[in-house]
């Protein structure tokens, strides 16, 4: 339960900072008894006829601001959850961490902020004017750190997938494992009889918060909300009856569904928070295929997928792809994995 053992070295320059020319055209890496080295749009070949492939409808909101204290000091602030028309609840960025009631100016505005409380790693925070203005206002697409750069056009549209609700823009990141698809390809996919349906899960920034511990089982995750449909849950329980087989696009889409299963014992409509945390040991009950990205050492989204397809499975995928010049992380390349000791 040590998280060093979950611990990789990675090639800076595999780290994705810019989306593939086409979405489609990614690397896919199937992981199976042996390791296949595929496009993406070669997906539709491991689909079969009455499977069901599950998507996060989610939307990425502009949830980047940039603000200044009143000493001059520059803030980031990354909204996480929108808690009413004025205030949200946020992670901050800046060289001294701030305090209660400290004020920030947002940058080239006349709208001020104050921190009115502040809990572990996030801020609440109050703006003066309502949240929803500021956001299309002011407010830029949330691309990951690690990439070094400043969002653009271009992340206003591919950091975000084909499929995203405008009425459900509330996540601060983008359900990746959904970048890869197309248009073209979805369609593809339905016309070989595969069905398609979504969930949602408001993707917060607590998903990210690096394990400190280091033993991984004594972290907490950040709570999100879910959105579990009558007619998604009707067409699952459809297709674990008939014993086909449900892919999930990304750990969040298979966290929405096995954590609604674990709460009520089965699979029905749903709408509340999860905190679900999983790790090796962890017993699926739904997900029968995951299509997922490469994730950081030693995160929460790294013992998921071992828990999935199990730790050697996952280790040597890993060593495959740095040997292969595989990208890593948000816009970077894919695997497809199948759950371990899945019945037939």
């Amino acid at each position: 339960m040590n998280i060093e053992n979950y611990n990789f070295n990675l090639p800076e320059e595999l780290i994705a900072n810019q989306p593939s020319i086409n979405r489609s055209d990614s690397k896919l890496l199937v992981v199976q008894e042996n390791l296949i080295d595929e496009k993406f749009k070669s997906i539709i070949n491991y689909l079969k006829e009455g499977d069901l492939l599950v998507l996060n409808d989610t939307k990425v909101f502009n949830a980047r601001l940039t603000a200044n204290k009143q000493t001059g000091g520059k803030v980031e602030i990354l909204l996480e959850r929108q808690l009413n028309e004025f205030t949200a609840s946020a992670i901050t960025k800046t060289n001294r961490p701030l305090k209660e009631n400290e004020i920030l100016q947002i940058s080239d505005s006349d709208v001020t902020a104050v921190v009115v409380e502040k809990n572990d790693y996030i801020c609440k925070i109050e703006f003066s004017s309502d949240l929803e203005t500021i956001i299309d206002t002011h407010g830029t697409i949330p691309i990951p750190p690690y990439m070094n750069r400043e969002s653009n056009i271009m992340d206003q549209e591919r950091y975000q997938t084909v499929y995203a609700n405008d009425k459900k823009r509330r996540s601060s990141a983008a359900p990746t494992a959904g970048l890869h698809f197309d248009k073209s390809l979805l369609s593809d996919i339905e016309s070989k009889g595969i069905e398609i349906t979504n969930i949602t899960l408001d993707i917060g920034l607590g998903t990210f918060k690096p394990i400190s511990q280091n033993d991984y089982t004594k972290h907490t995750m950040h709570s999100e909300k879910i959105y579990l449909s009558e007619q998604t849950s009707e067409l699952i329980n459809c297709k674990i009856r008939s014993k086909s087989k449900i892919i999930s696009v990304g750990t969040t889409t298979l966290r929405c569904l096995e954590a609604v299963y674990k709460k009520l014992g089965k699979i029905q409509p749903y709408e509340g928070d999860t905190d679900i945390f999983i790790y090796p040991g962890f017993s699926f009950e739904v997900v029968d295929s995951l299509i997922t990205n490469f994730h950081l050492p030693k995160s929460t989204l790294l013992l998921l997928v071992s828990a999935f397809a199990g730790e050697n499975a996952i280790k040597s995928a890993y060593d495959h792809a740095i040997e292969k010049r595989y990208r890593f992380y948000s816009y970077g390349d894919s695997m497809l994995l199948n759950r371990k000791n899945r019945n037939p």
